[in-house]
This record gives structure tokens, C-alpha cells and sequence, in this order.
């Protein structure tokens, strides 16, 4: 591993997902001001997967032909002017199609770095440096809506996008003038789309499976829990950037969890995780007042930290024999169909069952997709 280039790719995704994780704990709640209801602020959020589904097979070959770097700067670049289209944004459908375009860009930008950490990861390290950056990557997020309430509270919301457009700016400077263009894993097979590798490996159709369950399950917590918080606790925007901030030290975790997934069982890692964020998913609406709400995000947040690691480790492997590319822009299009149908469809429920109901069914949700997981590997050994 080229620790340089591994420094330097880290840096530059966390400034940038810092940048991405502002907007987390104020959109829904902007939505909101804005007159939209459950299922528009459902589309607002899911708008953003459902851009991503769309060109991400694309974005994942081409990276496998082309190179990586293009890719990553194009995509910072349109997340930029997509940070400004919220302030130009003054209804639900103005916000839904910002949230498409900066769909776009991060179909050029998250899956592709993640390519480019498969092309520098060394064999049977897969677990290590995917946890590691996985571990940056979300405590970015985590960090972000701290960051974003606050400013929200103390300034506005057109500072907070502001903020966000600055960060992925500097982002894309540190791409351009730090990041150098590496040599590109070749697939051993004739090279693949999305949909034939996973027809190939029953891997990433277990990976698959659990990424889109996660997927559902950070939608209902970046759409619903700020609006749980504020309206049935009322909570402030600056107390719920706090909240999803103290994901942090759980992504972190993953830096550790990383690297059991090298030496134990990845399967057993996967279905501890999982099943303790599925017990903590169906407790989080019982809690009346900040701290336990607080306590059960943290220990829902760490058991996705013993998953994912294991997940992304089998990706890794499958991608030195389909393409890393494609094998990558799977790993995120399972993500975003979770995370573009889920606010949709959980939207749907609450208005007519209530905001607890987007919960329970997230459990739900990750129950199915820890078992078709749980099948699939126990399937190929």
C-alpha cells in the first residue's frame, strides 16, 4: 500500500463528505419550513439515490477504462454547483431536482475513490484499508451535521450551503493539484457491467443484499430521525447535528473492525452487526428525551461499523476478477436504491401509520437483507 496516495485520497473524500454531511440534519427540516409533506421530503432525499442509480453503471465501467481521477474531479465539481442550487431552491420541487444533480455528482465521485482504493489495496489487506476508509468517510458525515446545525443556528441556511459548496471546493483543488492518476486493476475476466457481475458471484449479491437493506436504513435516519427529533422530542437543529455527529467514534471503529474482518470470519462479523442494529432500530422510537435517543443511534451506528468493513472486503476481492470499477459502482448502487426508494416508500408509510412506522420498517427491512446476505455466503463456502 502506497500510504502517500492512501493520505492524500483520505484527505480529500473527508473534506469533501464533510462538506456533503452538512446538509444532513437541515434538509429535512428545511423541507419541511418549505410546505413539503412526508412523501415530498421522501422524493427530496430519495431524488438523490434515484440520480445515482441512474448513472453510476455508467460512471463505474467508464472509470475501468478511462481512469479514476476525471471522474473524481468532474464530481466535485457538480457537487459544488449543486451546494448553490439549495439556495436558489425556494419550493419542494425546486429542492427535489438540486437533489437529483447532486445525485450526478456523487455518482461520479464516492464509487470511483472507492475504485481507486481497490487498485492500491494490496491482497489480503482488503478488510484493513477499506475499514480505514470507511472509518474517515463516515466520521466525515458524522462530523458534518454537527457542523451544519450549528451554523444553521447560529447563522442561516444559505450559510450552511454556502460552507458546503467552500469544502467541496477545496476538495476538488487538493484532487487536482495532490491526487496522481494510478495504474488501473485489470479484470481477469472479459470485463463486466453491474448486472452480469453480479449474475457471476454469489459475493456481490450477498454484498448487494446487505448494502441495499444499509441503504433503507440510512435513509430513515438521515429523512426521518431529524424529524422525529425535532417534532416529537423538540430537539434543536444544533442538538441534532450532535445526535447523528456521535456516529463518529463508531466509524472510527471501523478502522478496527477492518481488520477482523482479515483474520475471522466475515460472515459472523456481518451478522453480529447487524443484528444488533436491527434490535436497536426497533427500541430508538420508544425514547423520550435526548441521551437515550442518543445512546441507541451510537449502538446502531456500531453495529453497522462491524459489518460494513466485511462487506466492502468481499467487494474488494470480487473486483480483482470483474473489474474493481464496476465491482465498486455495485457496492454504491446497492446503497443508493436503499437510499433512493427508501425515503420514498418510507414516506408513504408515515403518512399514513406515523414517524415511528419508518423505523420499525427499516428493521424490517435490514432483517430480510442480513438473511438473503447470510445465504448467499453461506451458499459460495
Amino acid at each position: 500500500m502506497n500510504k502517500k496516495i492512501f493520505a492524500i485520497l483520505v484527505a480529500t473524500m473527508f473534506i469533501s463528505m464533510l462538506g456533503f454531511g452538512i446538509v444532513v440534519p437541515l434538509l429535512p427540516i428545511y423541507a419541511d419550513q418549505l410546505g413539503a409533506t412526508p412523501i415530498e421530503i421522501g422524493l427530496i432525499n430519495g431524488g438523490f439515490g434515484i440520480a445515482v442509480l441512474v448513472f453510476l453503471p455508467l460512471v463505474g465501467r467508464l472509470s475501468d477504462r478511462i481512469g479514476r481521477k476525471v471522474f473524481l474531479c468532474s464530481g466535485l465539481a457538480v457537487l459544488i454547483i449543486a451546494s448553490l442550487g439549495f439556495i436558489w431552491a425556494q419550493n419542494p420541487l425546486q429542492l427535489i431536482l438540486v437533489r437529483c444533480f447532486q445525485g450526478l455528482g456523487a455518482s461520479m465521485h464516492l464509487p470511483v475513490a472507492q475504485a481507486y482504493l481497490g487498485d492500491i489495496t494490496p491482497e489480503g489487506q482488503e478488510g484493513r484499508w477499506m475499514g480505514r476508509f470507511n472509518g474517515v468517510l463516515f466520521s466525515a458525515v458524522g462530523l458534518g451535521p454537527l457542523i451544519g446545525g450549528l451554523l444553521t443556528d447560529l447563522f442561516s441556511a444559505s450559510t450552511t450551503f454556502l460552507v458546503m459548496a467552500a469544502l467541496c471546493a477545496v476538495g476538488l483543488i487538493a484532487t487536482i493539484t495532490l491526487l496522481p492518476e494510478v495504474p488501473k486493476k485489470t479484470a481477469k475476466e472479459k470485463e463486466s457491467t453491474v448486472f452480469t457481475s453480479l449474475k457471476k458471484s454469489s459475493k456481490l449479491k450477498g454484498a448487494f443484499a446487505f448494502q441495499m437493506a444499509n441503504g433503507f436504513v440510512m435513509a430513515c435516519m438521515m429523512t426521518f430521525l431529524p424529524l422525529f427529533a425535532n417534532q416529537n422530542l423538540g430537539l434543536s437543529v444544533s442538538l441534532i447535528g450532535l445526535l447523528i455527529a456521535s456516529q463518529t467514534p463508531m466509524a472510527l471503529l471501523q478502522s478496527y473492525t477492518g481488520t477482523l474482518a482479515d483474520k475471522y470470519s466475515r460472515r459472523i462479523l456481518v451478522t453480529a452487526g447487524g443484528t444488533v442494529a436491527i434490535i436497536f432500530i426497533v427500541l430508538l422510537p420508544m425514547a423520550n428525551s435526548f441521551w437515550p435517543l442518543l445512546a441507541m443511534y451510537v449502538l446502531i451506528a456500531a453495529g453497522i461499523a462491524f459489518a460494513i468493513p466485511s462487506v466492502a472486503a468481499y467487494v474488494v476481492e470480487e473486483g480483482r476478477t470483474l473489474g474493481m470499477g464496476t465491482s465498486m459502482a455495485m457496492l454504491m448502487m446497492a446503497m443508493q436504491i436503499g437510499t433512493g426508494v427508501g425515503p420514498i416508500m418510507l414516506g408513504g408509510i408515515v403518512e399514513f401509520a406515523g414517524i415511528k412506522s419508518a423505523f420499525y420498517s427499516a428493521a424490517g427491512i435490514l432483517l430480510i437483507g442480513l438473511a438473503v446476505f447470510s445465504w448467499f455466503i453461506r451458499k459460495r463456502h
